[in-house]
């Protein structure tokens, strides 16, 4: 069998990304917008009045911004301009919030200009008036010990706001970490309406990269799979977020290693017939990112499927999915969920470990954490944040399964993006339950 034929029979076999799925670039930047104008208008208002905060201060300077703040900028605004102030108020009594920028520049329609510099050339002092004419009770800024994402602003910014407030309102200034994490974690119908077309992709190249079409047995390397991947990326306009990975588990004297399992830095390796393949892989689209972990199969020659003793393993992991997804319940912490599903796991025979993460604006996303791969008696802090609603997870973990005929044991890593509401935890674009399958010679 030739070469063409092998990617004709790909792509009837795989679903193939076309540029045509992706939105072209002027399109995406609008649909971005009219995404974030929707979270502005119809999400954030109940997050500010859930915190008990009226005023958010968001302060970034160009090319050293805010996480957040990022998250609020418009598609055609690739970096803060100059000195960006944010202000959003919340007036209450049902009324609509006000967005307001305290820059040289409204920012697009999103944020009004509040500040004319020839009127008032000190931007600070302009800052306190604003402040001071909306009397706010309390004033958010984002600085946070524990959530990294919630905590942008610099140490310069926060000194000089703070030396130009007076006594009295400095009483009012609070940590705004638990709205930012909020904001960065709630997903919006809007969203979760363009979110799983994303997944759904990340699904096909990783379809295609595990198969005939990218590998021949003998000859292929990890790493020939990885920069295939990193080039397809691209091919679809379509960016990865991380470097992806792609490592081996085989009949021989090596052991798993949770270092190496979780460092990225893998050895190039040749792929062989009787190999179990894993990748990790990442993409980002419309300010929304993917991070999708799946296994393959190498046919031994004249096998037409992987063996039972792999495929029971990878049933274990797709139980302690099911165990895991189902003690998602509002308000319980990440690690109340990690203890209950590990508990529940054990007493069935798994052998489990769990570390998964929000996602959304960011890969590894602000929010609750449900476990860590190195602290499987729960994470403090970060783990004891609870459970909300409309939040997005990458259900990653892995189940370690003894195989008799291997001599050792191996881990069936997993990870698939899901929605939680109140229905419960829904895959995006479904799981694996099955291996990926790629022959090992021309048949």
């Amino acid at each position: 069998m030739n070469k063409f034929t092998l990617l004709v029979l790909a792509s009837l076999m795989y679903p193939v990304v076309t540029h045509a799925d992706v939105l072209p670039m002027r399109e995406r930047s609008a649909m971005i917008d009219k995404m974030l104008e929707d979270r502005l208008a119809n999400i954030l208002p109940t997050l500010m009045e859930r915190e008990g905060i009226d005023m958010w201060v968001l302060i970034s300077r160009e090319y050293n911004e805010d996480p957040v703040l990022k998250t609020m900028l418009p598609s055609t605004w690739l970096s803060a301009r100059r000195r960006t102030i944010l202000v959003v108020f919340n007036p209450g009594e049902g009324k609509p919030i006000e967005r307001m920028a305290v820059a040289r520049y409204d920012v697009d329609s999103l944020f009004s200009k509040r500040w004319d510099k020839e009127k008032q050339p000190n931007q600070w002092q302009r800052l306190v008036e604003l402040i001071q004419q909306k009397n706010p009770k309390r004033i958010g800024i984002n600085k946070s010990q524990h959530f990294a994402l919630a905590d942008g602003m610099s140490a310069t910014e926060y000194q000089e706001f703070m030396q130009v407030l007076p006594d009295d309102t400095k009483k009012r200034v609070v940590s705004a970490e638990m709205l930012a994490v909020a904001w960065l974690e709630t997903r919006s119908k809007m969203e979760m309406s363009v979110y799983p077309s994303l997944i759904k992709w990340g699904h096909a190249l990783i379809a295609r990269a595990f198969s005939n079409e990218v590998i021949t047995p003998g000859k292929t390397t990890t790493d020939d799979v990885v920069w295939w991947l990193r080039e397809q990326s691209r091919e679809k306009k379509l960016l990865n977020w991380f470097h992806p990975t792609v490592s081996i588990q085989r009949s021989n004297d090596q052991a798993f290693d949770h270092i190496k399992a979780f460092s990225g830095s893998k050895a190039d390796q040749i792929i062989r017939p009787g190999d179990l393949l894993h990748v990790d892989f990442g993409l980002s689209y419309l300010r929304l990112h993917s991070d999708q972990q799946q296994h393959a199969y190498v046919l031994k020659p004249g096998e037409t499927d992987a063996p039972e003793y792999l495929k029971k393993a990878l049933a274990n992991a797709n139980t302690l999915q099911d165990i895991f997804t189902s003690n998602f319940k509002q308000g319980r912490s990440g690690n109340e969920v990690l203890k209950m599903s590990r508990e529940q796991a054990i007493k069935q025979g798994i052998k489990p470990s769990i570390y998964t993460h929000p996602i959304g604006f960011h890969g590894h996303a602000a929010g609750t954490t449900l476990g860590m791969w190195d602290a499987q008696g729960g994470v403090p802090v970060q783990g004891d944040y609870p459970l909300h609603y409309n939040t997005a997870y990458s259900i990653e973990l892995n189940a370690a399964t003894f195989i008799p005929q291997w001599q050792k044991e191996i881990r069936i890593m997993l990870e698939e993006e899901a929605y939680f509401d109140h229905q419960g935890v829904q895959y995006m674009d479904g799981r694996q339950t099955q291996f990926h399958l790629i022959k090992s010679e021309s048949r």
